[in-house]
């Protein structure tokens, strides 16, 4: 057993409130001006519970065979090479689509308030592609762990850093931003658990993680101070990735926890790549 230095804590910033989300804020996320966001009610309940309707009744829903518990719809660049990537989100396209029926899509209205907003700025906002194809605008995440959490602390950048030889890599050394919204939630449980640390490429290797930043022990944490963000149905959370994240066990009855998931961040100066 290596004897690891306790884990260095860095001060989080979180913000919380109700309505709706502003393109300023999440700029402030990507700048690292802001840790977290959480925005209560920002989208309504009747387009929360058509996506989540969308979701159950969904063709494209599969269950993740990657050691994290779940069910999604939508492609995943986590452990995979560019061009596998790709080709998933091209095959899961429709099925993405399919979620949101004839919704406006929430998520794809963020995505071009965002872009309207940065372009005026001269910095462009899009989609990562490779000569394989291009990203879906998000993916439908349930995840079904059981005990302390159902999704274990990780983080969200050693993924990036390791995404193979596309655009994706480059991101990683700025700050990746995971954006959330949330159809449906646990009665109970389920609360984004956020750590104040930010691991190190030398914190990952020594943890045996640097691939993946997937999972941190509770042992290794224990002396590292969290916040736990209570998420109702009609939330959006915005983090910084690269800060140690989770999501607390739930119980098991009654609604399931959907989120809809997607990851951006600055590639270079004038470029925001997003993908999921």
């Amino acid at each position: 057993m290596t004897n690891h230095q306790a884990p260095a804590i860095s001060p989080v910033s979180i913000r919380e409130r109700t309505g709706s989300i502003s393109a300023a804020e999440i700029i402030s996320v990507l700048k690292g001006e802001i840790t977290a966001l959480h925005i209560k009610q920002a989208f309504s309940s009747q387009v929360a519970e058509e996506i989540t309707a969308n979701f159950i009744r969904n063709p494209g829903r599969k269950e993740r065979k990657d050691g994290v518990p779940g069910e999604y719809v939508g492609a995943s660049h986590y452990r995979k090479d560019a061009s596998t990537y790709f080709a998933e989100a091209k095959d899961a396209r429709l099925h993405v689509e399919a979620l949101f029926g004839n919704l406006v899509d929430p998520v794809r209205g963020l995505f071009n308030a965002l872009k309207r907003e940065l372009h005026d700025q001269g910095i462009e906002l899009r989609l990562a592609r490779s000569e394989d194809g291009e990203a879906n605008i998000c993916r439908a995440l349930s995840w079904s762990g059981g005990g302390t959490y159902s999704l274990e602390p990780h983080d969200d950048v050693a993924q990036v850093l390791n995404a193979g030889n596309d655009e994706l890599p480059a991101v990683a050394n700025n700050i990746v931003a995971a954006l959330n919204f949330y159809p449906s939630m646990a009665e109970e449980g389920g609360n984004l658990r956020l750590w104040s640390y930010k691991p190190t490429v030398t914190d990952r290797k020594s943890l045996g993680v640097e691939a993946t930043g997937y999972p941190y022990s509770a042992a290794y944490l224990e002396t590292v101070p969290f916040r736990d963000l209570q998420l109702k149905a009609g939330d959006i959370g915005l983090i910084d990735g690269g800060f140690v994240h989770g999501v607390t066990g739930q119980s098991g009855i009654g609604k399931r926890r959907l989120v809809l998931n997607s990851f951006f961040g600055f590639a270079r100066r004038d470029l925001i790549l997003w993908w999921t």
